[in-house]
């Protein structure tokens, strides 16, 4: 995550931290949290005008209430647009491949 353009198509890989359910009631749209499989310390802090130092990315599916297979702990590679929601980067409707996930005991 820490090297996703501020703006533009982007590649990246990480585990999903969380998800979010909207309401019946609200526009549907799911939503999840998308986290480094190796979470960055406080690093140099520098960036090249570019890039920012993110660590977590927003991703979300609009028009849906549920995405197969996408759940805490999965570990994604995803490729979209990147673009600044509430001052954090989020990715629209991307394609997405499930590269592993947890098994539950």
């Amino acid at each position: 995550m820490r090297d996703l353009p501020a703006r533009g198509r982007a590649v990246c890989t990480g585990f999903i931290e969380s998800v979010t359910h909207q309401p019946p009631s609200e526009q549907p749209f799911f939503s999840a949290v998308v986290v480094d499989s190796v979470r960055a310390g406080a690093g140099s802090g520098m960036t090249d005008g570019l890039r920012k130092p993110y660590d977590r990315l927003r991703v979300i599916w609009l028009g849906r209430t549920r995405v197969p297979g996408i759940e805490a702990g999965v570990e994604l590679r995803l490729e979209g647009m990147v673009t600044q929601v509430d001052g954090l980067p989020a990715m629209f409707n991307p394609r997405y491949e499930i590269l592993s996930r947890q098994e539950h005991l």
